[in-house]
């Protein structure tokens, strides 16, 4: 499984070399940020996680930030937050204003429909969609920090539970294969 998210990574030297990124290199460069095992591949989905909710182009960059506070995965971070996308943020939104009206005991009834994408520009359309997110106000905010931590809790088990089954098959498979050898 490393060996394939390692194809895909840039290298230390792509990062140092990068004029764009040079300022932020010994940052960036933590071997920490680019190690994979359970502990940064769970932290990472779990910021990924909670950073795609954030509204906007934010969410790499947020993610990218906690990453490097947190020295968790940084490619699988701002890979997990792709899952907000604009096939997918109407519901996600709609779930998080629904928990925040339960929340906050406000009424459901109050819901504008989002507006519909048919022929607009994306970017008409997304400037749209920001108004009718702000117009939703404080049930939308507080749905959305709950639906984003936990869904980052979720995550971070998920991603455990994973690893651990992941280990365990890998050491059962191991231990008959030297079953199998030794004879027994």
């Amino acid at each position: 499984m490393r060996k394939t998210f390692r194809r895909f990574l840039p290298s230390h030297e792509t990062v140092h070399t990068n004029r764009w990124l040079r300022p932020f290199a010994n940052s960036l460069l933590h071997p920490r940020l680019w190690h994979l095992n359970r502990h940064s591949a769970a932290g990472a989905v779990a910021v990924g996680l909670f950073c795609g909710l954030i509204p906007g182009p934010f969410q790499m960059l947020s993610a990218a930030i906690v990453c490097i506070l947190a020295r968790v995965n940084l490619p699988l971070a701002l890979v997990t937050t792709l899952y907000s996308n604009p096939l997918t943020i109407v519901p996600l939104y709609f779930v998080a204003y629904v928990i925040g009206v339960v929340v906050t005991g406000g009424q459901a009834s109050d819901f504008v429909d989002p507006p519909p994408m048919d022929d607009m520009a994306l970017s008409v359309w997304a400037m749209e969609l920001l108004q009718w997110s702000v117009g939703l106000g404080k049930p939308l905010v507080i749905g959305l920090v709950l639906l984003a931590g936990a869904l980052a809790i979720a995550g971070y088990f998920a991603v455990r539970g994973l690893y651990r089954w992941h280990l365990i098959r890998a050491w059962r498979a191991r231990s008959m294969r030297r079953e199998r050898e030794s004879g027994g």
